[in-house]
């Protein structure tokens, strides 16, 4: 039986999968390009429609997660649009750049190896994160370090972040958390980020949060808001761009974005709820696992082994839905846990 011209089987796969991914853009505020694309490319799609498609669900969904975002106001807007200009250029000099790697021939290369370290890096570094939060809170009484102007807590800012807002370099700008950043380290974070994005031809967000979050230092509730809508204009153009050459197959994004509408808003809820350390620990395992997942993709292209890339998908997909249900199951927990308005007695 078919509908829409796929199966139901696929039907069902794209909707859920949507939905799962959906979860994991609006609590990480990463794009679903690196579980989307290959998923279809392993299901046979063109790889022109595979990154097309992924675009074009990654625009979809952001704009969903960004609303949200925005209702729990948790998206600094100055911020975002400062970065979004020193992405384009820097996506720009690493597309042009990428362009002379494959004129050496070692561009397939220099990207793979490029995504596995830095899947991998970041994923570690998010783990090691939450253990340093997880020490401090066994070896303090759990008192709140926020500046008397009713700041954020220096708990919620890395001590990296915190170290570089120290050095003063004008001209600054304030965020919306609270805090004040030089717009020189604004400029050379997110210009550093587009070009990795241009390089390895992602849309970056799982570069672009903790970078907002170690860097620039914003908590990360408001890392997550503010890289999904720094993403949001390149998410369109990308959009544009593929749709224009017929490269984005709308069935399928129709399907992913059913699936995601709800999962993202979610997604989006969840990260006020979720303990913060909670959600570093599961950045960090998603990281770990999508660097092996595509590692093993790499692995079985040089090799020519199905098996792998089959095995690469089942580990991306697989460990998206776990991860999604978990974020679902924690979030729900916390809601259960919350306490509740007593009636006011007459």
């Amino acid at each position: 039986m078919e509908l829409l011209g796929l199966s139901i089987g696929l039907v069902a796969l794209f909707v859920s999968f949507g939905f799962t991914v959906g979860v994991l853009f609006g609590f990480f505020g990463m794009g679903g390009s690196f579980l989307i694309t290959p998923t279809l490319l392993v299901l046979g799609y063109p790889a022109s429609v595979a990154i097309g498609s992924g675009l074009a669900f990654y625009f979809g969904t952001s704009v969903i997660a960004v609303l949200k975002h925005y209702d729990v106001g948790e998206v600094d807007y100055r911020l975002g649009a400062i970065l979004f200009v020193v992405l384009s250029l820097g996506i720009e000099i690493g597309s042009r750049l990428i362009f002379g790697l494959e004129s050496l021939g070692v561009a397939d290369l220099v990207t793979g190896v490029a995504y596995v370290l830095l899947l991998g890096g970041i994923g570690a570094l998010f783990l090691q994160r939450a253990r340093s939060l997880s020490d401090d809170d066994e070896g303090s009484n759990g008192d709140d370090a926020a500046d008397d102007a009713g700041g954020v807590s220096d708990e919620e800012i890395p001590p990296i972040a915190r170290r570089i807002q120290s050095y003063r370099v004008p001209p600054m700008i304030a965020l919306s958390s609270g805090g004040r950043a030089s717009l020189w380290t604004i400029g050379g974070a997110g210009g550093t980020v587009g070009v990795i994005s241009g390089l390895i031809g992602v849309g970056g967000g799982f570069i672009r949060m903790p970078t907002i979050y170690y860097i620039i230092g914003t908590p990360l509730t408001a890392a997550v808001g503010t890289s999904l809508f720094a993403g949001l204009f390149a998410g369109a153009y990308g959009t544009f761009a593929y749709g224009t050459a017929g490269s984005v197959d709308l069935t399928v994004v129709g399907l992913l974005l059913f699936g995601s509408a709800l999962g993202a808003r979610l997604g989006s809820a969840a990260t006020t709820s979720v303990d913060e350390n909670d959600v570093i620990v599961y950045f960090g395992l998603m990281m770990v696992i999508a660097s092996v997942g595509i590692a093993l993709r790499e692995l079985a292209t040089w090799l020519g082994t199905d098996a792998l890339d089959l095995l690469s998908v089942f580990l991306l997909v697989g460990s998206s839905f776990v991860l999604g249900l978990l974020i679902l199951y924690k979030a729900a927990e916390a809601a259960r846990a919350s306490p509740r308005a007593e009636p006011v007695p007459e």
